[in-house]
């Protein structure tokens, strides 16, 4: 089967785990030259030998600027472009309304929403005519779901940005779409558990829930993003699809 991403240059956030780590193995099968950011230095070392030799890894937290300077200084030196960007970074913190604090709610915002923003607009001078950005969302930012309130708003902001950038970036073809994806078997959603045996009893929830009967595998989000950084997704801009098993039609 024909390679759909071969000459591209790929940046993945949050590269190093999850959703990220499946995504950027997935652009390096398909033939992009990937790099990816991380905040701990030995799980990106980790991803780089799972990805491959064309995988480059860059250290950094997307809410932090001069991280983010840093990154765009990498790219531009040993990429001199970028063809795909997957604004992935992200972290999950639930609180009830009652219980939600002040160092959260900051921690949520800064980087779901300050992280996406900013990561864009430092790489913005990188991309290449005609590229693809792909935002990660979150199923919970159109489904209500308790104890994720301020989660789910940080989740729709990113939904709101590609309706806006699209049109901020339509002279220079570039597309922007979201990936929402639902109840994932990742790292991140099980440390939302207290314990294994937790984590497990919460993934049998969900897949009670969703009508496909399971929860969804970091791959199969690849697949999509896959997708919609190919010349395939051409005609496909401003959209946001659902990765869920179908849970949020329900």
């Amino acid at each position: 089967m024909a390679q759909t991403l071969v000459g591209k240059i790929a940046l993945v956030t949050g590269g190093s785990s999850g959703l990220g780590l499946a995504t950027a193995k997935r652009f390096a099968r398909e033939g992009a030259r990937v790099f990816i950011t991380g905040r701990n230095q030995a799980a990106l070392d980790d991803a780089v030998a799972l990805i491959g030799e064309q995988a480059v890894a860059i250290q950094g937290d997307v809410s932090n600027d001069t991280d983010l300077e840093r990154v765009s200084q990498v790219v531009g030196k040993q990429a001199g472009r970028l063809d795909i960007l997957f604004a992935n970074a992200g972290i999950l913190e639930r609180a009830p309304l009652g219980e939600i604090t002040g160092e959260s709610f900051d921690r949520l915002f800064a980087v779901n929403v300050k992280g996406m923003v900013f990561t864009v607009q430092k790489l913005l001078p990188l991309l290449s005519d005609g590229a693809s950005i792909v935002l990660v969302s979150s199923l919970v930012g159109s489904k209500g779901m308790p104890g994720n309130s301020i989660y789910a708003a940080t989740k729709a902001a990113i939904r709101s940005f590609a309706r806006g950038w699209m049109l901020d970036l339509k002279h220079r073809n570039i597309r922007v779409n979201v990936i929402s994806p639902g109840a994932i078997e990742t790292p991140g959603l099980k440390g939302a558990a207290p314990d294994k045996e937790a984590a497990e009893a919460m993934l049998g929830l969900f897949a009670e829930l969703i009508p496909v009967g399971r929860v969804g595998q970091p791959d199969e989000i690849a697949k999509v993003a896959v997708f919609l950084a190919s010349d395939g997704a051409s005609y496909i801009n401003g959209a946001e699809i659902p990765v869920d098993g179908g849970w949020a039609q329900v």
